[in-house]
């Protein structure tokens, strides 16, 4: 009862009170969900390296250890060209898609760009619309994309919704630094190599890893677009491995199929091989990726 009236006579002590409350909470609902997250993530990779590739329930270290889930997954043909072709059409698609949407953002940051405003609307209009998949296909075809690497690079150029991101960024430079190195004599391209990229390196990190995210996990592009089995990327190979070694166990010859590991330990490892590089990478740019959502998305 004394506590209370204290609280009540002194505002400043009461509003201690609940921020201490309100982080007593905060900090207990934040360990819950990390939790709730990395708790499945280590069983799926105790699991992989288990021999029966099961746990039998939540378990902090393998009941067997072994490598053989990992090494029926590497020595499958074809396993270590689908890993470069991952890798390629990762970097070479964030490089490019990164540049296009920045060269396309650049200009639409002018408000004295002629046409802006249809330009913008045509950019809205593909952020909710799409062709379709067979109008798609077909397109895709006519361009004579089909079984070749740049299906998975030319088709995902351009997105609007990081061309937003990367103009609220370019608005923010100072016009006076712009026109200071238009007296010097610097042209158009040069203020944008030399002046707006280094200036946006937050922003372009956030569109890089988005779209780097994306393409590493992209597996639909080569189950419509490619039949070439020389142009499958990691997924596409780990996604036939789970189904071989499905059909390998329904009919009885799982030993002979992926070296005596089950079907289990296999789809663990394969999950734990595509996660990983991304797990390697976000850490790297987390810092320009934070700042670069907050800068790019608030500030107009």
């Amino acid at each position: 009862m004394v506590q209370d009236k204290s609280l009540a006579l002194d505002p400043k002590r009461r509003i201690r009170h609940s921020s201490r409350a309100f982080d007593m909470v905060n900090c207990t609902l934040l360990v819950i969900f990390t939790l709730l997250i990395a708790v499945p993530v280590w069983n799926i990779v105790v699991a992989s390296f288990s021999a029966s590739g099961s746990t039998g329930g939540l378990a902090l270290v393998p009941d067997k250890f072994t490598l053989d889930n990992y090494k029926a997954v590497f020595t499958n043909n074809g396993m270590w060209n689908a890993l470069f072709i991952s890798v390629a059409k990762t970097t070479v698609g964030v490089i490019a898609h990164t540049l296009f949407c920045a060269l396309f953002a650049y200009p639409m940051s002018k408000a004295y760009l002629r046409g802006r405003k249809f330009y913008s609307a045509m950019g809205i209009i593909t952020m909710f619309f799409g062709g379709g998949m067979i109008p798609t296909f077909l397109l895709i075809k006519s361009l004579g994309l089909l079984d070749t690497f740049w299906v998975y690079i030319i088709p995902a150029l351009f997105s609007y919704y990081d061309v937003i991101i990367l103009m609220n960024f370019f608005r923010q430079i100072p016009e006076s630094l712009i026109e200071s190195a238009k007296i010097d004599g610097a042209s158009e391209w040069r203020i944008f190599t030399s002046i707006i990229l280094p200036l946006s390196m937050p922003g372009l990190a956030t569109i890089g890893l988005f779209h780097g995210v994306a393409q590493w996990n992209d597996f639909m592009t080569t189950k419509l677009y490619v039949n070439n089995e020389q142009l499958y990327p990691l997924q596409m190979r780990l996604y036939n491995i789970i189904m071989q070694s499905q059909a390998a166990s329904e009919n009885g010859n799982m030993a002979s199929a992926i070296l005596d590991t089950t079907t289990r330990g296999v789809r663990l490892s394969t999950i734990i091989i595509t996660i990983v590089p991304i797990l390697v990478l976000y850490p790297l740019v987390q810092r320009y990726f934070v700042g670069g959502t907050m800068l790019g998305a608030v500030k107009g």
